[in-house]
C-alpha cells in the first residue's frame, strides 16, 4: 500500500514562495511518475506539473516559468517549489503518483495566496 503525505502548504502573500513536500511509503518511489495536481473551491482538480521516472518534467502552462517540480529518489520525496505566488494560485494541492496502471493520492496542502 503506497502513502503519500503532503507538507509545506500555507498562507502567503502575492509574489511569495512556498515549497511542498510529498513523502511516499512503500519502495516504488524511484520507477513511480510523480505529479502535483490542485482544486481551487468551486472548480474542477487540474495538473499543475509531472515529473517522470527519469526526471523529465511537464508543466501547466498557467505555472510555467514559476513553478518547478523536482524528486529525491533517496528520500523518496518529490517537491514543488512555488515562486511568484498570485491569489488565483489558492488552491489544495495533491500530491499524486502513477506506477504500473495505478494512481495513488495524498489528503492535499492548502495553499492561501493573499492579495
Amino acid at each position: 500500500q503506497v502513502q503519500l503525505v503532503e507538507s509545506g502548504g500555507g498562507l502567503v502573500q502575492a509574489g511569495g514562495s512556498l515549497r511542498l513536500s510529498c513523502a511516499a511509503s512503500g519502495s516504488i518511489f524511484s520507477f513511480a511518475a510523480m505529479g502535483w495536481y490542485r482544486q481551487a473551491p468551486g472548480k474542477q482538480r487540474e495538473l499543475v506539473a509531472t515529473i517522470t521516472s527519469g526526471s523529465s518534467a511537464n508543466y501547466a502552462d498557467s505555472v510555467r516559468g514559476r513553478f518547478t517540480i523536482s524528486r529525491d529518489n533517496a528520500k523518496n520525496t518529490v517537491y514543488l517549489q512555488m515562486n511568484s505566488l498570485k491569489p488565483e494560485d489558492t488552491a489544495v494541492y495533491y500530491c499524486n503518483l502513477r506506477v504500473f496502471g495505478l494512481d495513488y493520492w495524498g489528503k492535499g496542502t492548502l495553499v492561501t495566496v493573499s492579495s
